[in-house]
């Protein structure tokens, strides 16, 4: 007798999904670290420990004759990290992955190799078409330290160098108000029987906060001053009472910058950092007292702020010293560097884990919003918008 068949149910009926493992292959990595060629550029993206790191995983270190001279680290001991020197430039902008501090120029851009990687600083603002057509035509996949996002949003790169550029401000400021030629002759801080340095911080953003920080902790007497209540609240909470928080009007600003002996800009802006301070304010500052504008490659927070370098970082005008150096945290340079080195080595160990680039980009929201070029399609709306690019989602290509 034959067994009755019992027939499906409509759920059994469906298609099933078939749920494949996919395993993630380590990804060998080959790293160019050319010599940076702009001249107030004295950084280098990793450290000699950073290369040992990298190498001991074993992934490829290319490294130009002399790149880390600046920040003080050697070749040699870079060649006992387990890199390889070389003094021929083309081969270590020929690397799959190369990474600088600066954006290339046109002719490095040149020597990159078709579908590499670029890793380093954008500056959105100082590039021209011209750059973008260039990495187009090489297909290159293209990420910028300065749009890097951490998972609370913060941008980790961006806030570090800011962090810097503060406790930085208070030391250039001391330095050059002790000056007895052009300067007051004083020392910053406060010694007993002395009235303290008086130093007014305009900007309670990241740079702006360890400004206020360095100099409350070599005895100066802080204003710091700033639109946003919430800001200054939060630096009030953060700093204590050693620190005045003021809102942000020109009448009182201008009270402030008459007494002050250091003047801080650390107001950066959207498009361009806006001019808080006019000419006729800065004419009636004390003699000999120092503005320190770090928003300067923004165009300054100061009227009368020009760009300097590190070679001849200051100017004297209406008796005030005026420092515009626009890339502060390259005069410490190791120090910048291994602060860049520290944050840039765990997204280059994410990518060999993952595989590569890619798949590390599914995964990993930092490397993800720090991409504004995928094989030569725009995918970033803010350089697409600023330079007029057909900007795709990067979502159609990675997902």
């Amino acid at each position: 007798m034959s067994e009755k068949l019992t027939p499906f149910s409509k759920q059994e009926l469906l298609p099933l999904e078939e749920r494949l493992e996919i395993s993630a292959t380590q990804q060998s990595l080959i790293i160019g670290i050319p010599k940076e060629s702009e001249p107030n550029e004295n950084r280098v993206c990793l450290s000699p420990e950073a290369v040992y790191t990298l190498t001991c995983h074993n992934h490829k270190v290319v490294i130009e004759s002399g790149a880390g001279e600046s920040s003080n680290y050697s070749n040699e001991e870079y060649s006992l990290a387990g890199a390889e020197i070389t003094f021929d430039r083309a081969k270590v902008f020929g690397s799959s992955i190369v990474m600088k501090v600066n954006p290339p120029s046109l002719e490095e851009i040149d020597w990159l190799s078709e579908k590499s990687i670029l890793i380093s600083a954008l500056q959105l603002k100082t590039q021209s078409s011209k750059y973008f057509k260039a990495l187009g035509n090489k297909k290159v996949t293209a990420l910028a330290y300065e749009f890097i996002q951490d998972d609370t949003g913060a941008f980790p790169i961006v806030r570090q160098l800011s962090e810097i550029a503060g406790n930085a401000s208070s030391l250039i400021a001391a330095e050059f108000l002790g000056n007895t030629e052009f300067g007051k002759g004083m020392l910053f801080g406060n010694i007993c029987g002395v009235a303290p340095t008086e130093v007014v911080i305009i900007g309670a953003g990241t740079a702006g906060f360890f400004a206020a920080q360095s100099a409350i902790r070599m005895g100066a007497s802080v204003k710091i001053f700033d639109h946003s209540p919430i800001k200054l609240r939060r630096i009030k909470s953060k700093l204590g009472h050693n620190i005045y928080t003021v809102a942000l009007q020109q009448k009182s600003l201008k009270q402030a910058l008459l007494n002050c002996d250091v003047a801080i800009g650390a107001v950066r802006g959207k498009n361009r950092a806006p001019i808080l301070v006019d000419e006729d304010t800065v004419r009636q500052m004390k003699p000999g007292s120092v503005i320190i504008d770090i928003s300067i490659d923004m165009g300054g927070n100061f009227e009368t702020s020009e760009v300097t370098s590190h070679q001849n970082p200051i100017f004297v005008k209406h008796g005030v010293i005026h420092y515009g150096v626009t890339n502060i945290p390259s005069r410490y340079a190791q120090t910048a560097s291994t602060a860049m080195s520290n944050l840039l080595t765990p997204y280059l160990l994410d990518i060999a884990q993952n595989g590569g680039l890619e798949q590390a980009i599914r995964f990993n929201r930092s490397l993800k919003t720090g991409l504004y070029c995928y094989h030569g399609v725009w995918t970033n709306a803010s350089v697409c918008k600023w330079f007029d690019l057909e900007c795709k989602d990067l979502n159609l290509f990675i997902f």
